[in-house]
């Protein structure tokens, strides 16, 4: 049977969370907009869902809760909304370790004559608090620094960058989607304006996201054409993946410390056995705050693509975080900008552990994963000679 290493893409629906959703595929329906009672009915399914997403996060109201289809759309919505409101000539601040949903915006037209300062991590993979304050300007719109970078798992201090913003009177973006359920996310200790999270990274359904707006922040809807969510993303609401996104949020703040504890310790034992059986083994992130289920490791002398198809095909799933296109593999962006070698990034594998994961699968996995390691590094001196 094959194992899935890859938790940080997405992860397998919760078998509570499908009990809670299969309801609202079948025998109950309706348009939350609709005033008749299957709407009626359905807008009550919505409006739980949104008490569960915000109690999880620590909201002052339901209200600052908007649903949107994806973690993209919210980072999306918050930076195009940034740029209208400056007339696409603001400057942002964003960290080098942005999700491409917070980056890319500024490569569209509507971000083309924005001036954007872009602040690079340590050696670590931690961005510090005092260079993005030092970056803020008095025409800074946005400033935008994920919780968690999604390749190796560092932790950022959201926490002192939002207090500088806030000096500053300027917004603050936080991409919260890979940290939600793995580590405590409280909105009002972050501080930030923005905060989005994403039910499939957590064991809830695809095609369910959130956008948490701070009462008074500057938003205006990026979809438009309907009063959904009270005007601020028009669009029918998917409820039976709202309805999965909330019952992954009750499970969640029930059991975070539960699974941050088993996924810190199915981690640590990964990382022991692989500096066991591979001595070379660089693991990124080391010594910083990071998540406690994801593993960046590079492994020098191979190329991270062959071993993922190496891996794969042995019954493991990992990822190789970094593009690969028209079969040439390029180094992680991410990695780059801690300072790691081109040559030790494209070496580098991103294994993410989940609730199905066990200590077996683990102590099975690193043999398999030492011997490929030894057979394409053997190929690769060969291929030199």
């Amino acid at each position: 049977m094959a194992v899935y290493f890859d938790h940080n893409a997405t992860t397998p629906l919760d078998p509570r969370v499908r009990e809670a959703m299969l309801p609202w595929l079948g025998e109950r329906f309706g348009n939350p907009s609709s005033n008749h009672a299957f709407g009626q009915a359905a807008r009550g399914a919505v409006e739980t869902a949104r008490e569960q997403v915000a109690a999880l996060l620590g909201a002052a109201s339901p209200l600052e809760v908007i649903f949107t289809g994806s973690g993209t759309e919210a980072n999306n919505a918050v930076v195009l909304d940034a740029l209208g409101r400056s007339d696409g000539a603001g400057h942002l601040v964003i960290s080098s370790l942005e999700h491409p949903s917070v980056a890319a915006p500024l490569a569209t037209p509507w971000g083309a004559a924005a001036r954007v300062t872009r602040v690079a991590p340590d050696r670590r993979g931690v961005v510090a608090a005092e260079e993005v304050a030092a970056a803020l300007r008095p025409d800074t719109v946005l400033a935008a620094l994920m919780l968690a970078n999604n390749e190796i798992g560092t932790l950022q201090p959201v926490e002192a960058v939002a207090a500088a913003c806030r000096a500053r009177g300027v917004p603050l973006l936080c991409d919260a989607v890979q940290a939600i359920s793995k580590v405590p996310v409280d909105v009002q200790a972050l501080g930030a304006d923005y905060v989005t999270v994403a039910a499939h990274k957590f064991h809830g359904p695809l095609g369910a996201a959130a956008l948490w707006v701070r009462g008074g922040a500057p938003f205006s809807p990026l979809l438009v054409g309907g009063s959904q969510e009270r005007r601020r993303r028009a669009s029918t609401v998917n409820v039976p993946a709202v309805v999965g996104f909330g019952a992954a949020c009750e499970l969640a703040r029930a059991e975070l410390g539960a699974r941050a504890r088993r996924l810190a310790a199915l981690r640590d034992r990964f990382e022991t056995g692989a500096r066991r059986l591979l001595p070379g083994v660089v693991v990124h992130g080391e010594g910083a705050p990071r998540l406690p289920h994801t593993s960046s490791l590079a492994f020098p002398g191979v190329v991270n693509l062959d071993l993922m198809i190496r891996l794969d095909l042995a019954g493991y799933a990992v990822s190789i975080g970094a593009a690969c296109a028209s079969g040439k593999v390029e180094a992680s962006p991410t990695l780059l900008s801690l300072g790691v070698p081109p040559e030790v990034a494209t070496a580098t594998l991103r294994v993410s552990f989940g609730a199905p994961n066990t200590e077996a699968e683990v102590d099975a996995f690193l043999p398999v994963l030492a011997r490929a390691v030894a057979e394409l590094a053997t190929a690769t001196a060969g291929g030199r000679r």
